[in-house]
């Protein structure tokens, strides 16, 4: 059992935890709570660490087992790729504590590979819907778009790099899971794939408080994607200018906006209702 917090192993999980430069670095990330990490594809995990309360609390819940054994399973079929250690890693109460981001750690964590996917994994043909970001900067906004993102079927989601870190502790919680299925992609050159989409046969509308056209006029039926801006400056002029038309959110009362990702998930469930009723 690990009882110190100078360990090395201890002092790699703290540095993912907190530096995103170190997770770039080494493709790696940090999934806390048994639902997280039992959720995390087996051939992701390269470690776990389980506390002695967590041990005795959950040691031997069903789900925790099944997971345990299907990690086992994928290592047997696969140990080049996936190396990693063989079984998880006990850790005392105080260690785990100094190694969780949350207050009121679950006691159990993993160090994950990062998933990586290609442009094409993002599209799905006529039945394309993409989530378009740039420079989202809110953590729970990011997460929750995802996990609507998987909700509403979205095919993948495409981030600009100065969108927050993908794979900081909240975007990680945030996400519930749904990272590991809802394909995506960060670039450095946004307009690059949206011009790549618009070649793919897919219909970009950009999300504008000042747009002419509501979002429920936009005929979403076929491959369809919407751009979201930052949350206080929304697109960028030349971001927005690639699209093929403008859309908005009617808004009543005093608000001038809605929530980034309350937005994204009116637009996505928008072009669910229309798919659903041909």
């Amino acid at each position: 059992m690990i009882s110190s917090t100078s360990n090395e192993h201890v002092r790699q999980v703290c540095q993912l935890q907190k530096k995103s430069r170190i997770r770039r670095k080494e493709g790696l990330f940090v999934a806390e709570g048994l639902r997280m990490v039992c959720e995390t594809p087996a051939e992701l995990v390269r470690e776990i660490y389980v506390s002695e309360r967590f041990l005795a609390e959950h040691g031997e819940d069903r789900g925790y087992r099944d997971f345990l054994d299907s990690l086992e399973a994928g290592r047997n079929q696969n140990r080049k790729t996936q190396g990693g250690q063989t079984g998880p890693l006990e850790v005392s109460d105080p260690v785990m504590e100094y190694m969780s981001d949350t207050v009121t750690p679950q006691g159990i964590l993993a160090v994950v590979r990062q998933p990586a996917y290609q442009w094409e994994e993002l599209l799905g043909g006529h039945k394309t819907l993409l989530m378009i970001l740039e420079n989202i900067q809110d953590p729970g906004n990011l997460g929750t778009i995802f996990r609507t993102a998987e909700g509403a079927g979205a095919t993948g989601i495409l981030m600009s790099r100065d969108t927050v870190d993908l794979f900081s502790p909240k975007v990680i919680r945030s996400t519930m899971g749904s990272l590991y299925r809802v394909p995506w992609l960060i670039t450095e050159d946004l307009s690059s794939y949206l011009k790549r989409a618009r070649e793919s046969g897919v219909c970009l509308y950009a999300a504008d408080l000042q747009a002419k056209c509501d979002y429920d006029q936009a005929d979403c039926r076929t491959a369809c994607g919407f751009l979201i801006g930052n949350e206080g400056s929304g697109l960028r002029d030349a971001t927005a200018a690639l699209a093929e038309a403008r859309i908005r959110i009617p808004m009543g009362g005093r608000l001038e906006s809605l929530n980034a990702a309350m937005a994204a998930g009116i637009l996505m469930y928008e072009a669910a209702r229309q798919r659903r009723r041909g």
